[in-house]
């Protein structure tokens, strides 16, 4: 039986962790590369970095820091943010990173999903998202839309009509970030994680919303996801990868063990 992931998501702006709700007031907690070192010794999966305003102020990623987490860990880890063109997504492979993460980039672009799939495998290019749930059904069949640039436009777009698109395009892994849950520590979206993770054949990593140890219990059991992501809880201290994971193993969840 395949192991649940458990990765820290660490939102990056200006070269420091920062966390907020729904990206605003967000507060800075750390340098990236200590952060990262001390998840990966602790026992985390996997780690995803954003660089939460790349996009939105059309710069690139910082490369440097990408090498610098890549000398400091030893696991996959992705990068989101910024990214523009088949170039930057092979700077950041280049530099260390397993995975590259599109979001505005594929919903304004989507041929570049199929292009770096080509270019790069499959299992390199994950689809971030971030649904906005909406009572407009017949607009919307999903009950969500798809927003882009942090939250800050929305698309017109079906959430799920999307994800079915990106996999057809080449999408191997798609993260699903409520835009209602971010940041408030109140849970997974339930619905949504299910609906996503019940209609296409990659892995689905929920995202937005973790408050306790429980949560990520019920986001495996009820939601069906492969992996969950991890920020505000672990980086206050109010849980570790340790505790997190005997919470898992205790309630028949399958999980990497490491100590």
């Amino acid at each position: 039986m395949l192991t649940k992931r458990i990765i820290p998501c660490l939102d990056i702006r200006d070269r420091k962790v920062t966390k907020g709700v729904r990206f605003k007031n967000n507060i800075v907690l750390g340098d990236p590369v200590e952060m990262a070192a001390r998840y990966y010794h602790e026992g985390c999966d996997e780690l995803v970095f954003y660089d939460i305003t790349a996009s939105a102020e059309k710069r690139g990623i910082d490369i440097g820091m990408v090498r610098e987490v890549a000398a400091a860990v030893h696991i996959p880890f992705a990068v989101g943010g910024g990214l523009s063109s088949l170039d930057d997504m092979s700077c950041v492979l280049m530099a260390g990173a397993e995975k590259v993460s599109l979001n505005s980039l594929a919903v304004e672009n989507p041929g570049i999903i199929r292009d770096g799939a080509r270019a790069f495998g499959c299992q390199c290019i994950v689809l971030g998202i971030d649904p906005v749930r909406t009572n407009d059904t017949l607009r919307y069949p999903s009950g969500y839309e798809i927003t882009i640039r942090g939250f800050r436009k929305r698309t017109g777009m079906d959430a799920l009509e999307w994800v079915k698109r990106a996999v057809d395009l080449g999408i191997g892994e798609i993260v699903v970030n409520s835009v209602d849950a971010d940041g408030t520590r109140a849970g997974f979206d339930l619905c949504l994680t299910r609906l996503i993770a019940t209609s296409v054949p990659v892995p689905v990593v929920a995202s937005g919303g973790a408050g306790n140890a429980q949560h990520l219990v019920t986001v495996f059991r009820e939601a069906h996801a492969d992996a969950a992501i991890v920020a505000g809880i672990l980086h206050a201290g109010e849980v570790t990868i340790a505790g997190i994971k005997d919470r898992l193993a205790a309630a028949g969840i399958p999980v990497r063990r490491v100590w």
